[in-house]
């Protein structure tokens, strides 16, 4: 009877972590996606959406691959580190011997192989962008090419920052891996704003390359307080560790490079459009990134080692009530996101971004792309989750199979939709690859475990309801409230006003349909109140 009873107060000592973990990361990811945010605003203002902004955006997208997508928070580096190092953690969370000498090799083979890519990617840039954007003008070529030269750097920075994001994560140190980004984003934010007239992009390039270079210096000090030291260590062969921890990595390189090859083939549709089409879907993606990044990355990042562990003690169980928890309230957040974006995004667009160089067309074509893709948010969230699991069960080369499985789809999607929708039809692609990607994971895992699938279908029924109800009487609100879209300060009492009764609303139908999740976080709510207020009237 004290053991079972032992066992569920650790249970839900683990539960209350996870949840307090995903608090302090989604109020930090907040922050920062609110400086990239306002990034983003300064670069539309003095870029606008035409040659300068695309060759930027065309350049940044190979050396993000190294920061953002290998190197960033569930990135490969990030999730292999952490599905290794959590399962070699000391009971006083201090690096030992083993943990130190695996981080130095390998540390050092990460950095020789970005090394060697970094300067691939200086000597042939001019090959590298003519090969990926071949339907762009020869000035748009040329321009990317310099910028790829100015960004190379990038690539060597953004491997190392995915083995310190996935070591701090290890050591249950949230706040530096999600603070980091904040410091490019004001470094670009100083850069530009200071030199106002940039008419090739080199400052804003090359703002970018120091900002990444400061991501990477701040989070220094604190892998050394975990115990970390750096020792140049060639020792790759007879590793077994080692061994693990690629085995693991480079399929989910594999898998984040298909991803990447999707870019790519946009890339390569988007350059045969209007100036100006590759900026407005990276907007479009930020956009919808801003609010689904900060829900997806404030769970996952804490429940990953979870996984790992429950994955390493067999106890399934546990992974069922985990995903079926974290899935769940992820949804409830994402469908009242999803409806807003459908009523406000024309709204949104031109209050937040409509401003110097960024004009109407650049407003339409941002919208157009960000609608086609909020269709992506809930197969995104399901997807994001179900790979974890895979990675804690050291299966990366599945999510890298059938990532690889929907390339050709993505390119014959584009090619039928494109003279039809033009942007539109890259952006609505990829929410149908996410949903196919998303799906064929969920069925293919459950020769490793079988989820709740039957519950999560039933609670998204009652959120889809919920969500479909909300949005018919906001919309039908919206309509009628005509207002002067010149007036920036009724934009946003209008906006404002939608939002709130948009998530009200929802949250009212999604306790009359008996959402699950709802009700959980009405009564833990109400358990703090009361505790809250018990303090004061005693």
């Amino acid at each position: 009877m004290n053991d079972t009873s032992n066992e569920a107060t650790v249970k839900n000592n683990k539960q209350m972590g996870v949840l307090k973990a995903a608090w302090v990361i989604a109020v930090i990811i907040i922050f920062s996606k609110l400086i990239g945010f306002v990034r983003d605003v300064f670069i539309a203002k003095y870029y606008g959406a035409g040659l300068v902004s695309d060759a930027y955006f065309y350049a940044y997208q190979i050396p993000s691959l190294a920061l953002i997508l290998l190197g960033g928070v569930g990135g490969p580096f990030h999730s292999a580190v952490v599905s290794v190092f959590s399962k070699m953690l000391p009971d006083n969370m201090k690096a030992d011997e083993r943990m130190n000498k695996l981080y130095n090799t390998f540390f050092t083979a990460v950095f020789l192989v970005f090394l060697a890519l970094a300067l691939l990617c200086f000597i042939f840039s001019d090959v590298i962008m003519s090969f990926i954007i071949s339907g762009g003008t020869p000035e748009l070529i040329s321009l990317s090419a310099l910028h790829l030269r100015i960004l190379s750097p990038v690539i060597l920075i953004g491997g190392i920052v995915g083995i310190y994001y996935g070591i701090l994560v290890t050591f249950k140190e949230f706040v530096f891996p999600n603070i980091s980004p904040i410091l490019m984003s004001i470094a670009i934010i100083v850069a530009i704003s200071a030199v106002k007239t940039d008419s090739n992009g080199i400052v804003l390039a090359s703002a970018t390359a120091v900002g990444a270079f400061i991501q990477l210096a701040v989070q220094y000090p604190k892998i050394r307080q975990t115990g970390f030291k750096f020792r140049p260590n060639f020792d790759f062969k007879n590793n077994e560790k080692l061994r693990n921890l690629t085995e693991l990595l480079f399929p989910a390189i594999l898998s984040s490079t298909v991803g990447q090859i999707y870019i790519y083939v946009d890339m390569f549709f988007a350059s045969s459009l209007a100036a100006g089409a590759w900026t407005a879907i990276g907007y479009a993606n930020r956009i919808f990134q801003f609010p689904v990044g900060i829900l997806v990355t404030a769970f996952l990042v804490p429940l990953f080692p979870i996984f790992s562990q429950l994955v390493e003690k067999k106890d399934f169980e546990s992974i069922r009530t985990y995903f079926d928890k974290g899935v769940g309230v992820l949804n409830l957040l994402a469908l009242p996101i999803f409806i807003s974006i459908i009523i406000l995004a024309y709204d949104a667009v031109t209050l937040v971004f409509q401003r110097g160089a960024f004009d109407s067309d650049a407003t339409v074509a941002v919208t157009q792309a960000l609608l086609f893709l909020s269709l992506a948010i809930l197969p995104y969230i399901f997807r994001d989750t179900v790979t974890r699991i895979y990675y804690a069960f050291n299966d990366s080369k599945t999510p890298f199979f059938v990532a690889l499985s929907s390339v050709i789809i993505k390119i014959i999607l584009n090619a039928l939709l494109i003279n039809k929708l033009g942007i539109g039809a890259i952006t609505l692609s990829t929410s149908f690859v996410t949903l196919f990607n998303g799906m064929l994971l969920g069925i293919l895992l459950r020769k490793k475990i079988k989820l709740y699938y039957g519950k999560y279908f039933k609670q998204l029924f009652k959120m889809f309801l919920a969500a479909l109800g909300s949005g018919i009487l906001c919309y039908i609100l919206y309509k009628f409230w005509v207002i002067d879209r010149t007036n920036s300060v009724l934009m946003l009492i209008k906006l404002s006003v939608i939002l709130v009764l948009i998530f009200t609303l929802y949250l009212l139908f999604s306790a009359l349909f008996k959402v699950d999740y709802v009700l959980i976080l009405y009564h833990r709510l109400r358990n703090k109140l009361i505790k809250v207020f018990g303090k004061y009237v005693r």
